[in-house]
């Protein structure tokens, strides 16, 4: 909800701020004060488009900065702090909390939480796929039964049409790019690579090309462990000199062990060393060839399909996996022709579900909607709510419906669309009854009504101050009003005054106490006198 607004070279303001009650907040002044300056700054807050002709004559830009914070309940550290800033050249530029944003950011981070009631352009129940939501929003958890599904089944027919798809232009593949495929399978195939096996080979053909290096090597770290005069000699020398003296002196027996246990491993590297040294009589340069042939086979296979044995084998698998799909495609797209109608027939299914519990709540939608009409002095106009199936290319994850809200202003008229509603009055009211009827279902945070008084007063008046208060049980409600009727039941009251004569300019204050009352009693009367006093002071105490 809208914690405080700033709005600064905006028409005819100057600078002017606000902080709304969390209920409801009245908005008032005399016609031409600027009233329409204040809603045409928060329509730039919420994403509308803006112009130069809305900057202040001689300001360089106007700005409106928001902050909104969550309802009740909701975290308290997710608020948004918006700006909206316009060149007098027209540019316009956006930041959310400090950063840059676009437009569209700005109306999907913000708009959706606010709805300009009686404002056609930004009006919310003028959009088709939100009406689909309101009533989605009332019918409420009956409908989680059947949404879910319904999406689910259209997500799983999306995919069988899609697998169906691709096997289709798989049957339509060009000979080339099969005899490519053919080509590369044949070409690995004949190497036969196994996984691991380059690595082993460079080791084995490391080892085969010093083979004599190897040898000489192991032969003289032979000869040095347990040859004439090795390291096994001296360490058998040096246990017996010492098994003598330990006789004489026992702190000798330690390292008497000690030697002994050094000798055990000599004589272990020895005898491996011995099994390692390879017979260089037994050498045959033909299998280095060999073995060279076969790494060069395979430095081939990684020159056109690597750089890495890896990706060698992974392209051979997709090359298979394309011809073993041309090769069984008959098979494949009639295995999924029948996926693709079974999924189909599920879809329909859970559509026809899902499109019954709406059709079953739609008229007990209107009919609330339309008590309340009734209540708002709204005699013979009426709402109906109708759920029509779409065509099955237009089926979306809102369902297979078109939710569609139209008016009758009279018994006998034709019911029209809610956008042709020629009265702006007629539309503020409309959209109060249902988000009367919505209450705390609906998702829009704010409502901002303006004209929702036109064209009433007495009886109408106190019926239409009633049911805002009621909305304003589970929404923050700001209204544009002229009536004294509707003014006195704000939790907040401003008013918007236009002052100067040779540079002209907007006001907006709040007024509690005397000043208060004063608004009243020129709402009343026109004018400020003992009797309007006395009235305002009546209204005001309920």
């Amino acid at each position: 909800m809208l914690d405080e607004i700033l709005l600064r070279n905006v028409a005819l303001i100057r600078e002017a701020s606000m902080v709304p009650a969390r209920g409801l907040t009245v908005l008032t002044g005399e016609s031409g004060s600027g009233k329409t300056a204040f809603l045409s700054g928060l329509k730039l807050l919420v994403g509308e488009r803006g112009s130069a002709e809305m900057v202040r004559d001689g300001a360089a830009m106007l700005e409106v900065e928001g902050r909104f914070i969550p309802k009740d309940g909701e975290d308290p550290d997710e608020e948004t702090i918006a700006l909206r800033t316009v060149a007098a050249d027209g540019r316009s530029r956006v930041r959310l909390n400090g950063s840059m944003a676009s437009v569209g950011d700005l109306a999907e981070r913000v708009g959706r939480t606010v709805d300009l009631c009686g404002q056609h352009e930004h009006q919310q129940l003028m959009k088709a796929a939100m009406q689909a939501r309101m009533l989605d929003d009332w019918i409420g958890s009956e409908l989680d039964g059947v949404l879910e599904p319904y999406r689910a089944a259209l997500d799983a027919a999306r995919q069988a049409q899609a697998k169906h798809e691709e096997l289709l232009r798989a049957s339509s593949a060009d000979s080339a790019r099969l005899d490519e495929a053919r080509f590369v399978l044949a070409r690995i195939d004949a190497v036969s690579p196994q996984p691991g096996e380059y690595e082993e080979l460079l080791a084995e053909a490391r080892r085969m090309e010093n083979i004599e290096e190897l040898v000489r090597s192991a032969g003289g770290a032979r000869e040095a462990l347990s040859g004439e005069n090795g390291a096994l000699d001296a360490l058998n020398q040096a246990i017996s000199l010492l098994q003598g003296a330990a006789r004489l002196d026992a702190r000798l027996a330690n390292g008497v062990k000690a030697l002994s246990d050094a000798c055990f491993i000599v004589e272990d590297a020895a005898r491996e060393v011995d099994a390692l040294i390879p017979d260089v009589d037994s050498f045959d340069p033909a299998q280095l060839e060999e073995l060279q042939a076969r790494l060069s086979a395979f430095q081939g296979l990684m020159r056109s399909y690597g750089p890495t044995m890896d990706e060698v084998l992974a392209r051979r698998e997709a090359a298979a996996r394309e011809l073993a799909v041309y090769d069984d495609l008959d098979g494949a797209i009639a295995k999924s022709e029948r996926a693709m109608r079974e999924a189909e027939q599920a879809l329909v299914q859970a559509a026809e579900a899902l499109s019954a519990v709406r059709a079953r709540f739609a008229p007990r939608f209107a009919d609330e909607v339309n008590a309340v009409l009734a209540r708002l002095e709204m005699p013979g106009c009426s709402v109906a709510c109708e759920v029509v199936r779409l065509d099955r290319a237009r089926w979306g994850a809102a369902g297979p419906d078109q939710v569609t809200f139209s008016f009758k202003p009279t018994p006998d008229a034709e019911p029209r669309p809610l956008a042709k509603i020629a009265s702006g009055g007629e539309l503020s009211r409309v959209t109060l009854a249902v988000k009367t009827v919505l209450g705390e279902a609906d998702a829009t945070d704010t409502l901002v009504f303006d004209e929702v008084d036109a064209g009433v007063g007495g009886k109408a008046a106190l019926a239409v101050g009633a049911v805002l208060r009621e909305l304003a049980a589970t929404h923050q409600v700001i209204v544009v009003t002229h009536l004294a009727q509707i003014a006195v039941l704000g939790d907040a009251h401003y008013v918007v005054e236009r002052a100067g004569k040779v540079s002209p300019e907007t006001r907006m204050r709040q007024v509690d106490g005397d000043e208060r009352v004063q608004e009243i009693a020129r709402m009343l009367s026109g004018a400020i006198d003992d009797a309007s006093l006395a009235h305002a002071e009546e209204m005001l105490r309920g």
